[in-house]
C-alpha cells in the first residue's frame, strides 16, 4: 500500500511545521506535521495546555500560524477558509447558544446566518439535523432546560445543518457526565459511518480508545506520536512476569534468554519479552531448576503508552 505523505489527496488534514509562538514568547505548537487520512476518526490526544486547541484554530483560520502551513481538505489555510469552510463543521471550546430560544429556534439562527443555502429548505435542514443527533422530541425545548449532553448534541447538530466532509470536534465531553459522554461517543461513531472525517481532540484517554482509528499525541506543543490506534499499541514491548522465589537464579535464565530490561521487585522479575516466546522462558526456567509460582505476559495498556509519550498522567474515566 502507498504510504500517504502530507502532500496526498487522501489526507482531511495535513499540515507542515505548524508553529504558533505568541508575543509574550511562548511556544505553543511546535513544527507539528499532521496527516489526517479521509473517512478516519482521528483522536488529537494529549493533556491540557498541550497545544491541541491552537493547533486547531489554525487549522479553522481562526489563528494564523507563526510558521509553517495547513490544508484542510486539500485547500491552504488561513487563505482558502471562505473557499472550504462551508465543508467543514466545528465545535470549539464549547456551544454557544442563546438559553432562552429552543433548539429549533437556536438552529434557525445558525441557519439564517449561512448565506450559502436557501431559506426555502431551512425546515427541512433544521428538521434533519436535530433527528441525526437524536434531539427531534427535545426540539421545542428551551436551551436552558437541555442537560449537558443535549447541549452538547445541539451543539454538533449545528455542524451539521448542512452536508460536511470534515468534522472538528474539540474536547467534545467535556465537563459531561458518563451518560452525556456516551451519547456523544455515539453519535461521533455514527457521523463517521456516513463517511464524514472526525477530528476530535481530548484529554479523556477512553473517549479516543473507543471512537478513534487514528490518532495523534502533543506534548508540550509537539506531535510525538501519529499513527493508527493499532500502531500505537505494537509500539509496546510486552513483558513477562514471573513469580519465583529465586529470583536470582531466573535472573540468569533472563539474561541468557536475551530479555532486555529484567526488574526484581519481592517475589517476582519482568522483563521485555522481545522475540522469545514464552513457552521458552517456561521451558529454560524448568530446565534450570527455577521453582515457577506463576508466570504472565503484560502488555501495557494505553494508559501506560500515554503516560511514556507526554510524560503525563491522563484522565481516564468515561
Amino acid at each position: 500500500m502507498t504510504a500517504i505523505t502530507q502532500e496526498s489527496p487522501e489526507l482531511a488534514i495535513a499540515s507542515s511545521g505548524l508553529t504558533k509562538r505568541f508575543r509574550g514568547g511562548q511556544l505553543a505548537v511546535d513544527g507539528v506535521d499532521l496527516a489526517v487520512p479521509r473517512g478516519a476518526v482521528y483522536g488529537f490526544l494529549g493533556p491540557n495546555g498541550s497545544g491541541k486547541t491552537t493547533t486547531i484554530r489554525m487549522l479553522l483560520g481562526l489563528a494564523y500560524p507563526t510558521s509553517g502551513s495547513a490544508q484542510v481538505l486539500g485547500v491552504p489555510m488561513p487563505e482558502g477558509a471562505v473557499r472550504v469552510l462551508s465543508r467543514v463543521g466545528s465545535l470549539v471550546e464549547g456551544p454557544a447558544f442563546y438559553p432562552y430560544l429552543s433548539g429549533w429556534d437556536n438552529l434557525a439562527r445558525y441557519d439564517a446566518a449561512d448565506r450559502s443555502v436557501s431559506a426555502s429548505t431551512a425546515r427541512a435542514r433544521i428538521g434533519t439535523a436535530l433527528d441525526r443527533v437524536g434531539l427531534a422530541a427535545a426540539a421545542k425545548k428551551k436551551f436552558r432546560n437541555y442537560s449537558l449532553g443535549m447541549k452538547q448534541r445541539l451543539a454538533i447538530a449545528a455542524a451539521l445543518l448542512v452536508e460536511r466532509d470534515l468534522i472538528v470536534l474539540d474536547e467534545p465531553t467535556n465537563g459531561l457526565d458518563p451518560q452525556g459522554t456516551r451519547e456523544v461517543r455515539t453519535l461521533v461513531r455514527q457521523i463517521a459511518a456516513e463517511g464524514i472525517t472526525v477530528f476530535v481532540s481530548s484529554h479523556l484517554l477512553a473517549e479516543v480508545e473507543q471512537v478513534s482509528t487514528h490518532v495523534g499525541v502533543m506534548r508540550t506543543g509537539k506531535l510525538v506520536f501519529q499513527g493508527e490506534l493499532a500502531a500505537l499499541r505494537r509500539t509496546a514491548a510486552p513483558r513477562i512476569a514471573v513469580r519465583t522465589p529465586d529470583l536470582t537464579a531466573a535472573a540468569e535464565v533472563m539474561k541468557k534468554l536475551g530479555l532486555a530490561d529484567p526488574v526484581a521487585a519481592e517475589d517476582a522479575i519482568t522483563a521485555e519479552l522481545g522475540d522469545v516466546q514464552p513457552e521458552s522462558v517456561t521451558a529454560e526456567l524448568v530446565h534450570a531448576g527455577v521453582a515457577v509460582r506463576a508466570l504472565t505476559v503484560e502488555s501495557p495498556s494505553l494508559e501506560d503508552l500515554f503516560v511514556g509519550l507526554t510524560g503525563e498522567g491522563f484522565d481516564v474515566e468515561h
